[in-house]
């Protein structure tokens, strides 16, 4: 058997490559450019015509198409994850984390599907809907609370990639709070046509600007709630996890008229990346330079959205670096700051809530020791959760309580 270690180093840009074709669910054709940087080898890639890469502005009223079971099978992912192994072992420890934030983007898994358990709690609606408009269109689910307030709040939740919204609502739990406190719930679906994972697009220009791409499609679905089910425009909030949370951030700062407060859980801040390669470089360790906030859309000041972090500092999907540019763009400069340590159970934690000179909590950081990329306090049904970490739904919920959009922001 020849011997790996002697093999001369993958180049950087077929890592880059097989990375791009994987982001783009076409398994096959990066294990092609991986086995050809190694081995010298080519493979011809079998993907199907479905995952290639879609358009950049998809079909207005274009439906999800359920997978097949050839797409299914042409996933593969244990010989992918075989093959980014090897790749790993190739390059040495200088690249490894950035071959860990690339599954991260992934999700992890690599085309793994988590376990999926419908959430129903008592006396709650949790509804199939779908929303088309002109930058495209998502399913999506809605929960509807027995005894809503009101007008009842709307709290717009972003999963992960390879989750689903039924996968993020049973990790997070947020739907028995909502049942508790009488708010509507949403969760908007990536599709595999957009994303080979299933992640939010974060990371593409197109996608996180005002009135295109994805964003405008979670912006418009908002507001077609509102109308639809009479909810109050003053109490609309926005989080997501991980890639949900890099996308949360993104189009809480581009629609601060519509969004009262943003929480973003293992993610990054709004225009940290401009393309795949700057993604991954800004997972292992945050966006080089200054804080994103000095670049894409900064906002003015005294304009920055009321914000709430959660960040695991054993994250090795997501740096922990991502948060302190997060709490940066937040406009935590101009914010007198109070710290508390939590030690008594579970993953120990340290909670900072930043002030205005009014005394209104405007940002709070919460950094859970020991903990890795999961959602901090999780229900097991789902995936990526941590049970023994502080409530991160709760704690959103109770944040976002204290936020209302004021009638000068909603324009």
């Amino acid at each position: 058997m020849t011997d790996r270690t002697h093999r001369a180093p993958p180049h950087l840009d077929d890592m880059l490559e097989a990375t791009r074709l994987t982001q783009l669910g076409r398994l096959e054709e990066s294990m092609a450019v991986i086995q050809r940087s190694l081995f010298g080898v080519s493979a011809r890639p079998q993907a199907p015509d479905a995952l290639l890469e879609p358009p950049a502005s998809p079909a207005p009223a274009a439906r999800t198409r359920p997978e097949t079971t050839a797409e299914a099978s042409a996933l593969n992912p244990d010989r992918v994850r075989a093959a980014v192994d090897t790749v790993v072992r190739g390059f040495g420890r200088g690249v490894a984390p950035v071959l860990k934030g690339l599954e991260g983007l992934a999700g992890g898994g690599l085309g793994r599907a988590p376990s999926q358990r419908p959430v129903s709690p008592s006396g709650g609606a949790f509804e199939d809907g779908h929303f088309a408009c002109a930058a495209g269109s998502r399913d999506y689910k809605l929960f509807i609370p027995s005894q809503p307030q009101r007008p009842a709040p709307l709290v717009v939740m972003l999963h992960g990639c390879t989750q689903s919204p039924e996968d993020f609502a049973a990790g997070t739990g947020m739907n028995a709070l909502a049942e508790r406190d009488g708010l509507f719930v949403v969760y908007p679906g990536q599709t595999r046509r957009a994303h080979g994972q299933k992640c939010w697009n974060w990371y593409e220009p197109r996608d996180q600007g005002r009135e295109g791409g994805e964003a405008a499609i979670v912006a418009g679905l908002t507001r077609a709630l509102i109308a639809e089910h009479g909810l109050d425009p003053a109490r609309i909030y926005i989080a997501g996890m991980s890639a949900g949370g890099a996308a949360a951030a993104n189009i809480g700062q581009a629609y601060p008229d519509l969004y009262a407060a943003v929480g973003i859980h293992s993610g990054l801040a709004a225009g940290c990346a401009r393309d795949l390669p700057s993604a991954l470089m800004a997972m292992q360790a945050g966006a080089p330079g200054a804080a994103p906030a000095a670049g894409f859309g900064a906002p003015a000041a005294g304009a920055a959205l009321p914000t709430i972090v959660f960040h695991g500092d054993d994250d090795g999907t997501v740096s922990v670096r991502n948060a302190d540019q997060i709490l940066a763009q937040a406009g935590i400069a101009s914010l007198e700051p109070t710290r508390e340590s939590f030690e008594d159970a579970g993953h120990p934690f340290t909670r900072t809530r930043y002030r205005d000179a009014d005394g209104r909590v405007r940002v709070e950081d919460w950094r859970v020791r020991g903990a890795g990329h999961a959602w901090s306090g999780g229900d097991p049904r789902g995936s990526y959760t941590d049970g023994r970490g502080p409530d991160a739904s709760r704690a959103m919920l109770d944040f976002f309580a204290q936020h209302r959009l004021t009638p000068r922001r909603r324009g």
